[in-house]
């Protein structure tokens, strides 16, 4: 037995949406009322993957899931499991009972549409019936609405492979966000007047439309406005991989090694092969007088 004792979470928080967010708003007041701990559990492998037998693309990484979680909804207990074959073939109630007996679980907290176990017979409306046998609290927190679309991260993943970070941060709740750490790149952009920091898009995560988007990178010392290109450089020849370059603005340091959270907010304008290097570079200050008078309107509009 666990002497810990948690309100738990169940779901796969993939991009930390507002249905989810409504999930771990009724976890922790759960948690303050039965004086437990809120905690989420989570898995490292969609569920989709093993099930289905094909890969779904994620909006973010697991360090993205779990910095979402503790940041939005003020959970830092985050369970991560391993999803695999062994794990799918698992009896639903087999895993209630390591959830209540190795967890401390005490109150179970899911969305409507949350089934574990084999073939996903563990349905919401089991769950909860289970749990009153077995003297576990239970909530199953409906699904939210927005716009009359159900929030879902199916549908957010497609507003992002669109670019539309506009509208996917309305559905999440948060902007667009990916996770990494600074490498080193071609130096291309410091040869033409805009030097950038190089990430990656993580592996299994989604990547969004090719493009220029306005973005606000979190460094140690605070957020900074940027523009964030996202594809394969035509302009300098035919790269297959993807980069993911980010010129941040009114900055001048070096940031290799050092982790740094994107967050996509405005598309800009499409990925675009120009004739000569020195015309890309006049493009760029356009898009960062561009960027520069979108924070503008949304630092106006907040006051």
């Amino acid at each position: 037995m666990n002497e810990i004792k948690r309100v738990v979470a169940l779901g796969f928080f993939d991009g930390v949406h507002l249905g989810h967010q409504a999930l771990m708003k009724k976890t922790v007041v759960r948690a303050a009322e039965t004086g437990a701990r809120p905690a989420v559990i989570s898995f490292d492998a969609h569920p989709d993957t093993f099930v289905r037998g094909e890969e779904v693309p994620l909006l973010g990484s697991v360090a993205d899931r779990k910095g979402l979680i503790s940041r939005i909804g003020g959970i830092d207990d985050i369970i991560m499991l391993h999803f695999d074959q062994r794990f799918m073939q698992m009896p639903w109630e087999a895993f209630l009972r390591s959830v209540k007996d190795d967890l401390g679980a005490v109150y179970l907290v899911m969305g409507r549409d949350f089934s574990c176990g084999w073939r996903g017979e563990g349905t919401s409306d089991k769950i909860a019936a289970w749990c009153e046998k077995n003297g576990l609290g239970c909530d199953i927190v409906e699904e939210v609405i927005l716009d009359g679309i159900v929030v879902s991260s199916t549908y957010i993943r497609k507003l992002v492979a669109a670019g539309d970070m506009e509208r996917a941060a309305r559905y999440l709740g948060h902007p667009h966000t990916l996770t990494d750490t600074v490498g080193y790149g071609y130096k291309i952009g410091r040869s033409i007047g805009a030097p950038t920091i190089n990430t990656r898009i993580p592996e299994g995560v989604l990547e969004p439309r090719h493009g220029v988007y306005a973005t606000r990178v979190w460094l140690a010392e605070g957020p900074k406005a940027a523009v964030t290109n996202i594809g394969v450089r035509p302009t300098f020849g035919n790269y297959s991989h993807v980069t993911v370059e980010s010129n941040i603005l009114d900055f001048e340091g070096r940031l290799y090694g050092s982790q740094v959270r994107l967050e996509f907010l405005k598309f800009l304008r499409e990925e675009t092969r120009f004739p000569t290097p020195e015309a890309l570079g006049e493009q760029i200050q356009r898009d960062i007088r561009e960027t520069r008078n979108y924070f503008a309107r949304i630092e106006d509009s907040a006051l």
